[in-house]
């Protein structure tokens, strides 16, 4: 390998059809198929620069050195990174979010995104968006839908090879804006990688998984079809059977607040009083509130009259994973 240095930024996404279970854990073969928007103005940037004199890889994440459970992590998506190109050169690797990490905003979609971009720049590894996807993918199930913008389908895959994502519309496609209410940015008590393994314990499980085709389909129809009142209604229900898996688990994982089920029941009042809005929650407290950008301050007072002390992001469609002067 040559010595090289590489550096890459990634957006974190919000999952409309959401992914929770594997049908392979060490590989993040997901159990079923999502969707999700790629969120612009939140972003994680990350870079390798792998180097000979290292006896192991170093990592650090918001200038703080990592627990090592995290640089283990990292350092295994490496692995597999290094033997395509037949090195055993370790890496320092640099990352850093600007917005809240472990809280339920998809930090590691996009630090594996972002990971998986630069390591393969400073690997030299000459590589497809649908390779990179591919990559992503072992390292967090979600980071492969990141390695894209706009609006993007991830597939269960048969095996390694074709589990990967690919783009449904362009970031410029529909005007959505995300308001992400965030209650709560302590770390959550479990993580969403042992979220994915106590999944299959619930039995609504098998039920969830099966139903997910028509979810697909109701959701991608809706994105292409900017039809927002079709796609509140599966992005709720959606969300609402992955925590019902999440509650009936063994054990259960309750990550609702009481903000939460607040915001939930204020977002349909909402749209019953004719705004165009609804809610999608993920491993996490926090809720993403979904709505068209031309409603978007409104919608903000109605956020900010609710729960003043929330601290509130706004997002849009963000766009893809790309390299960056390292």
């Amino acid at each position: 390998m040559t010595h090289g240095a590489a550096a890459a930024v990634s957006h974190p996404n919000i999952a409309f059809i959401k992914y929770w279970g594997n049908r392979q854990d060490a590989l993040r073969l997901p159990a079923n198929g999502s969707i999700s928007m790629t969120l612009r103005g939140l972003l994680t940037r990350t870079s390798v620069r792998f180097d000979p004199q290292l006896r192991a890889d170093q990592l650090t994440v918001n200038g703080l050195p990592a627990s090592e459970q995290a640089r283990l992590r990292v350092s295994a998506h490496l692995d597999y990174i290094r033997g395509l190109n037949r090195s055993s050169e370790h890496a320092v690797v640099e990352s850093q979010n600007d917005f809240p990490s472990a809280v339920g905003l998809a930090s590691s979609a996009s630090a594996f995104a972002s990971l998986t971009l630069a390591a393969c720049a400073a690997a030299a590894l000459e590589l497809d968006p649908r390779d990179l996807s591919r990559i992503a993918r072992r390292g967090s199930g979600s980071a492969c839908r990141s390695v894209f913008g706009g609006f993007v389908e991830a597939y269960t895959g048969e095996a390694d090879l074709d589990g990967y994502a690919q783009p449904i519309a362009a970031p410029d496609h529909w005007d959505l804006v995300d308001w992400i209410v965030i209650t709560n940015q302590a770390p959550k008590p479990v993580g969403s990688s042992e979220g994915h393994r106590l999944a299959a314990t619930s039995p609504l499980q098998t039920a969830r998984v099966a139903d997910a085709p028509r979810r697909l389909d109701l959701c991608r129809q809706a994105i292409l079809q900017r039809d927002f009142a079709a796609l509140a209604s599966v992005v709720e229900l959606d969300s609402n059977l992955m925590h019902a898996v999440m509650l009936t688990s063994q054990p259960a994982l309750l990550y609702w607040q009481p903000e939460t089920v607040e915001l939930m029941r204020s977002v349909s009042h909402w749209r019953d009083q004719g705004l165009s809005i609804c809610y999608t929650v993920d491993a996490g407290p926090n809720v993403h509130c979904l709505c068209l950008g031309e409603q978007a301050e409104q919608i903000r007072l109605q956020l900010e009259s609710l729960l003043p002390e929330a601290r509130l992001i706004r997002s849009g469609v963000g766009g893809p994973a790309h390299l960056v002067t390292a």
